[in-house]
C-alpha cells in the first residue's frame, strides 16, 4: 500500500511534535513544518532514526503567503501528493480586554486564522487536482465558548470554525474533507503552562492551584492529553470518517458539549 503524505503545520514541538510521531506510526510520510527550523529538523530526524519512518522538515511562517506557497511546492516536488494537512500552528496571550494590545491581537489573528487560511488554500489546490484529501485544524474549546481574558485567542478560534465550515462546502465536490478538532485544556502543554501566571491573576489564586481548578471544571476530571487529540486526528483523517465534513469535534472530557 502506498504511503500517505501528511503535512503538520506547527509540528516542531509540543502537541504538533506528538502528532508527527503518531502519524508516522500510522504509516504517513510526514512533512514537519515549523517557524523554528531546528525543532522541525529534530522531529523529522527522530521519525527517521527512532521510528524508521519517512519525514522531511520545512521551515515555514504560516502567516507569510510566499513561505506557505514554497512549502507546498516543496512537498509536491518531494512526494507528488498531499493526503492530509494538520494545521496545528498557534499562539496565545491572555489578558483582560482593557489591557489587550493590538499587536497581540494581530499576532493571534495572523497565525491562528490567516495561517490556517493560507495553508488550507494552497494545500486545497493540490488536493483538488488529486480529487481527494483531508484538512484538519487543531482548534480549541475556546472556538466554541468565549474565554475570559482570551478575547484574541477565542476570536481567532471562532473564526477557524467558520473557515472550516466554508472550506468544507467549497471542497466537498472535490472529495476533500475539512474538520476542526476542539481540545480541552492541555494542562501539561507549554502553552497552558505559560498562561498559568495570568490565569492565577484572573482567578485570584496561587499559581500552584491553577491546574486543579481547570481539572475540576471537567466532568471526566482530567486534562486533555496529546494522545486524546491524536486519536481524533487519526479517526477524522481515515476512511472511517468518510461521511463527516465541516465538523467541529469536541475533545473536552464533557466540558463543552455543543
Amino acid at each position: 500500500m502506498e504511503n500517505k503524505v501528511a503535512i503538520v503545520a506547527g509540528g516542531g514541538q509540543n502537541l504538533g511534535e506528538h502528532l508527527c510521531y503518531r502519524l508516522s506510526k500510522e504509516g504517513y510520510q510526514v512533512v514537519v513544518t515549523d517557524i523554528n527550523e531546528e525543532t522541525a529538523s529534530k522531529v523529522a530526524s527522530n521519525i527517521k532514526n527512532e521510528l524508521n519512518g519517512e519525514a522531511i522538515a520545512v521551515q515555514i511562517d504560516v502567516a507569510d503567503e510566499v513561505s506557505v506557497e514554497n512549502m507546498v511546492s516543496t512537498v509536491k516536488e518531494t512526494y507528488g501528493k498531499i493526503d492530509l494537512l494538520v494545521f496545528n500552528a498557534g499562539v496565545a496571550k491572555s489578558t483582560k480586554i482593557t489591557n489587550f494590545e493590538l499587536k497581540d491581537w494581530a499576532a493571534m489573528m495572523n497565525v491562528n486564522l490567516t495561517g490556517y487560511f493560507l495553508c488550507a488554500r494552497e494545500v486545497a489546490k493540490v488536493m483538488i487536482e488529486q480529487g481527494r484529501g483531508n484538512i484538519i485544524q487543531i482548534n480549541s474549546k475556546s472556538g466554541k465558548v468565549g474565554s475570559k481574558h482570551n478575547a484574541g485567542y477565542s476570536s481567532s478560534k471562532f473564526g477557524g470554525v467558520g473557515l472550516t465550515q466554508s472550506l468544507a462546502l467549497d471542497l466537498a465536490e472535490h472529495g476533500v474533507r475539512v474538520n476542526s478538532i476542539m481540545p480541552g485544556n492541555l494542562l501539561k502543554s507549554p502553552m497552558f503552562q505559560s498562561l498559568i501566571p495570568s490565569y492565577a491573576k484572573k482567578l485570584g489564586i496561587a499559581e500552584d492551584e491553577v491546574e486543579q481548578v481547570y481539572v475540576d471544571k471537567v466532568p471526566m476530571k482530567r486534562g486533555c492529553t496529546y494522545e486524546d487529540v491524536a486519536n481524533a486526528v487519526v479517526f477524522y483523517s481515515s476512511d472511517q470518517a468518510s461521511y463527516m465534513t465541516g465538523q467541529s469535534i469536541n475533545v473536552t472530557g464533557g466540558q463543552v458539549m455543543h
